[in-house]
């Protein structure tokens, strides 16, 4: 065996042992979202303080993403994925051995700051440790260790939480964690280290970007429960954008920026950071929705809920190879449209459920998202990051990945108002439909026709059909959610003519 073909081998290898580790750090936030009712008993957390759990880890994670090309132009690539890997594994264990909210919310900061790094670090080594002609097989295996792991998280939490005890959900990184850094210390292409990176960062921007981010993030996280009107969501949200405004103003003007803007220079990476966005609200949005009915209005289990959202996982391995081939026959912007264009339909075609849709009523429209998902992640990324140069990959994946984030938790914020604002409008509605005596109500809510009255409900009748009124008016609000992710995703359409192409990356390595 030749030193090159051993060298490539080594390089793959070090490239999948990175990909283990985003794996892990994608997943985490979704095991541990379907059992924050037993972590909440098991430490006698107070219920309005049981999101922080959560919140924490997003927060720090936020703030992370775009930090990644400052921390790998300081340690290298290879040292900080092993480092970042190293400190989510000893935090994972920190998490499982808390006992009690204060050491569990500090564990999950550390857990969810290293954690970030891990996204952006992987896509942009695919730009860096490959010549053009593997890139895309590396971003697909990428983009499938991406978008899978969200997907087998609720079958994974629900299991563990069926056999094992809350522990087990961060117990369950470290295995992996250990892997991974072993198998990267060892086979990821070394760099030289450059510390004195470190030393030049202008804090006072650092300041304000980690501002911005946190304050947003609370901010979506309490703007659907108070309004967004309210004193505290409008107050965090001008700190957020004045923190942000002093962010950009001093990276522009810094000589040693903690994140390079410059790449909002080029077109194509603009654009792909608005499809990065809109993808992040219909991905985001898809894997909350379809929990929240499956478990409010259908009474499922984790485990059951995870089993049936296993379709869409299946349907992205299906399609994976296919997606390879095609990204070296197709340009990237043909198949990014088809790929949001079929997104838009995926998504559109949940907006008819009723309270007794389940499994069969939900598999197609999981399988057209989840081929199409490939295909609005992968072209893009290789649209943002396939032209640019060297040292400019490492930054701009940070922010392409944080568009992603932003735009996930942008729309989860924009769905839970919609259903806090539509669910008593839609029950209103029914009431007065089957006052009517409108039989259509009656078949939606799952009621005989023949109990209509043709007035007022009595009390006896309204206690009754009170849980069933309820699922059908949550059913028809979170239709109201599906029907926005669509439009969106459909509109991101607009933009991709405005993509200019280029047929040769300007890192090309041959």
């Amino acid at each position: 065996m030749s030193p090159k073909i051993r060298s490539s081998l080594a390089t793959w290898a070090g490239f999948a042992a990175m990909c283990l580790g985003m794996f892990m750090a994608i997943l985490d936030v979704q095991i541990v979202a379907t059992s924050l009712p037993d972590i909440q008993g098991a430490l006698d957390i107070p219920p309005e303080q049981m999101s922080w759990v959560q919140t924490a880890y997003l927060i720090a994670e936020v703030i992370a993403i775009p930090l990644t090309g400052l921390l790998m132009r300081a340690l290298s690539m290879r040292w900080l994925f092993v480092i970042a890997t190293s400190v989510f594994t000893i935090a994972s264990i920190g998490c499982a051995a808390s006992q009690g909210f204060n050491s569990l919310i500090a564990w999950r900061v550390l857990q969810g700051f290293a954690g970030g790094t891990l996204i952006p670090a992987v896509f942009a080594a695919v730009f860096l440790l490959f010549p053009v002609h593997r890139q895309g097989l590396a971003t697909t295996l990428a983009g499938v260790v991406a978008v899978l792991a969200p997907t087998v998280g609720p079958i994974i939490g629900g299991w563990i939480t069926s056999n094992y005890s809350w522990h087990w959900l961060f117990l369950v990184n470290v295995v992996p964690g250990i892997l991974a850094v072993v198998i990267a210390a060892w086979l990821v292409p070394a760099a030289q280290t450059q510390l004195g990176q470190i030393r030049r960062v202008d804090w006072l921007s650092l300041l304000g970007m980690a501002l911005a981010l946190a304050t947003l993030e609370i901010a979506l996280k309490e703007a659907p429960s108070r309004g967004w009107l309210s004193p505290l969501v409008v107050g965090l949200l001008a700190v957020s954008v004045a923190s942000g405004v002093g962010f950009v103003r001093r990276s522009l003007q810094h000589t040693s920026p903690v994140v390079a803007l410059r790449s909002f220079n080029d077109r194509r990476f603009t654009i792909a950071c608005i499809l990065s966005f809109v993808l992040g609200i219909g991905l985001f949005g898809s894997v909350y929705l379809m929990p929240v009915f499956l478990a409010f209005v259908r009474d499922h289990t984790a485990l059951e809920i995870g089993t049936i959202m296993l379709v869409t996982g299946v349907a992205q391995l299906v399609i994976a190879p296919i997606a390879v081939a095609l990204e070296k026959r197709v340009s990237a912007r043909v198949l990014t449209a088809l790929g949001f264009a079929f997104f838009a339909i995926g998504l559109g075609m949940s907006m008819f459920q009723t309270p007794r849709t389940d499994y069969d009523q939900m598999f197609w429209p999981q399988v057209v998202r989840g081929l199409a998902i490939m295909f609005c992640l992968l072209p893009p990324t290789r649209m943002a990051l396939g032209h640019l140069a060297d040292a400019q990959v490492p930054d701009a994946s940070g922010v392409f990945n944080l568009m992603r984030n932003l735009g996930g938790a942008i729309g989860l914020a924009l769905i839970d108002t919609v259903i806090y604002a539509r669910g008593p409008v839609h029950a209103a509605d029914l009431t007065a439909r089957l006052a009517s005596g409108d039989a259509g109500a009656a078949s939606f809510i799952g009621i005989p026709a023949s109990l209509l009255t043709g007035g007022a409900p009595s009390p006896a009748q309204q206690a009754m059909l009170a849980p069933l009124l309820e699922k059908a008016s949550l059913t028809m609000a979170i239709n109201d959610a599906w029907m926005m992710m669509a439009a969106v995703t459909a509109l991101a359409l607009i933009c991709i003519p405005f993509a200019q192409q280029r047929a040769v990356p300007q890192n090309a390595m041959e």
